[in-house]
């Protein structure tokens, strides 16, 4: 391939490269509380042009130093962020992996800019983003503003706009005991990502169905008049 030629899968999403992201949080507030799990997940695309799911990274993470806990958070998703059991790492060991995974696979696809895919995408984005920051880390991947939100995606293509009810409308298995950990969500919102992109392909909706110059339609329309004049 020469500087010049486009992979199939920089050419569907103008050179980004889509990851899916999910975070579990002790909070709303993306700069005060703690980040307490994250997972990513890489897609491929084959020959075809069909997209599916690739690698899976999984972090239990530590609350960085000075971290806001909200008791309400950690009731609703059930994580204990002191319990020695889960083996959490510190927020730079997973920052850091997450991105050196991206960044080989987003080579690997012949994309320039990672994207993060998430359910909700503001909120995952800004915490990624935030413990990002906090780790100092220069050399992102991820494009720092731009994301694809499966939430409105699966609101135009499925009619659903909760995670667990646009996978059962995709014929996605969901889980309802298994959501809310980091991983299962990231997965299953990865599945429902390619669901879509895969759908409007298989509808012909991608590539783009070239449009007919106005005048010739025009041609076309007058053509047709007096093919009718003559019957």
């Amino acid at each position: 391939m020469t500087t010049t030629e486009q992979t199939l899968f920089a050419k569907r999403f103008r050179g980004f490269f889509p990851v899916v992201i999910d975070v579990e949080t002790a909070g709303f507030n993306k700069d005060t509380d703690a980040l307490l799990e994250i997972a990513a997940t890489t897609l491929k695309m084959d020959n075809d042009g069909v997209l599916s799911l690739d690698q899976t990274i999984h972090f239990h993470v530590a609350p960085f130093e000075g971290a806001n806990i909200e008791q309400a958070a950690i009731d609703f998703n059930g994580i204990d962020p002191f319990s020695p059991l889960r083996g959490a790492v510190d927020e730079s060991e997973a920052m850091k992996a997450i991105c050196k995974m991206v960044r080989k696979a987003q080579k690997d696809a012949g994309c320039t800019r990672a994207v993060v895919v998430a359910h909700n995408a503001a909120f995952d984005h800004g915490f990624l983003n935030a413990a990002i920051d906090r780790c100092k880390i220069k050399r992102t991947p991820f494009h720092p503003f731009v994301s694809f939100d499966t939430t409105s995606l699966a609101g135009l293509a499925l009619g659903q706009t909760v995670l667990a009810k646009a996978c059962q409308s995709a014929g996605i298995d969901f889980d309802n005991k298994q959501a809310h950990s980091a991983l299962y969500d990231t997965e299953r919102t990865a599945e429902l990502f390619c669901f879509i992109v895969n759908r409007w392909q298989a509808l012909g909706g991608w590539p783009v169905p070239e449009h007919q110059d106005p005048k010739q339609n025009e041609d076309d329309r007058q053509n047709e008049a007096e093919t009718s004049n003559v019957r």
